[in-house]
């Protein structure tokens, strides 16, 4: 899932390629992906892209004087930036993994797309970005937030701090990947309860969200659409590296998986050297 920082370097693509351009045409190929109806998808027509920002994972795509276009390209979602289009004629309905296309005055646009069979992106043409029911329900932005602001807000929850730290409504833009790498670099269990973490610990997990967060920033922004999948995972130190070393201390990099998820950590640098069992078979150790 796209997270912070790529739809970060997203909205830094769409400022510097689309903003200033207008639109020729939003065309719907998925009718399930727009979930707004008033103003209708024909209403940008003519209308020039202003800006492009983020609220969280969400992308907010500026229109005319006060239409917002956002988007939550959930799990599978993607943005395509084409500089041309093979056909000028409209999307079909249905247009395999196409859900909406916009196509600008040079010729050039993007595509949302979305892989899989489970459809999950999400689009909104509104006035207010706060219109948005999840815009509307974040917390502070996780790049934002003060060290004490943040203590505050992980200890409004009780629950393990994996949990917490991708709760939305708690910190904006946090997701499963960069979850696992804070975690790795405080040198934190993604179960230890929030209850119990000490102001040094916390301490550490700020000033690691700070690390992963403003450096995947750094390297994904100035990158194109097409490479940033790529760059994520090149820097992932424990996400997605099941029995690789971890890149700190050498040991085994181990997964807990979920029905339908997983995370992944490092016991020797995490656990105390003790392995996670896995929460479908038996009891967590913390």
């Amino acid at each position: 899932m796209p997270e912070l920082p790529e739809v970060e370097a997203l909205a830094a693509y769409l400022r510097e390629r689309a903003v200033g351009h207008t639109v020729q045409r939003l065309e719907v190929s998925s009718f399930s992906a727009l979930k707004t109806y008033d103003p209708p998808a024909s209403a940008v027509a003519g209308m020039k892209v202003r800006d492009a920002g983020r609220h969280g994972k969400f992308l907010d795509i500026g229109l005319g004087d006060d239409l917002h276009l956002v988007v939550h390209l959930a799990r599978a979602g993607w943005l395509h930036y084409r500089d041309s289009f093979k056909s000028p004629a409209p999307l079909k309905p249905g247009s395999g993994p196409i859900a909406l296309r916009m196509r600008l005055d040079d010729g050039s646009g993007f595509d949302l797309t979305e892989a899989g069979t489970q459809k999950s992106l999400a689009a909104y043409l509104v006035r207010d970005p706060a219109e948005v029911p999840g815009v509307s329900r974040l917390g502070p932005d996780a790049l934002a937030v003060s060290e004490e602001e943040f203590a505050e807000r992980v200890r409004s929850r009780n629950g393990q701090i994996k949990g917490v730290l991708v709760d939305q409504e708690v910190l904006a833009g946090i997701g499963n990947a960069y979850s696992d790498e804070i975690l790795h670099v405080a040198k934190m269990s993604p179960f230890a309860l929030t209850g119990k973490i000490t102001d040094e610990q916390m301490h550490a997990l700020y000033t690691s969200m700070r690390e992963v967060e403003t450096d995947a920033v750094a390297r994904s922004v100035g990158q194109k659409a097409a490479e940033l999948k790529g760059e994520k995972r090149a820097g992932m130190r424990v996400h997605a590296r099941t029995g690789l070393p971890c890149p700190v201390c050498g040991d085994t990099v181990r997964e807990v998986a979920f029905a339908d998820k997983s995370l992944q950590y490092c016991a020797t640098c995490q656990t105390g050297g003790k392995p996670l069992a896995d929460r479908r078979l038996s009891k967590l150790i913390r």
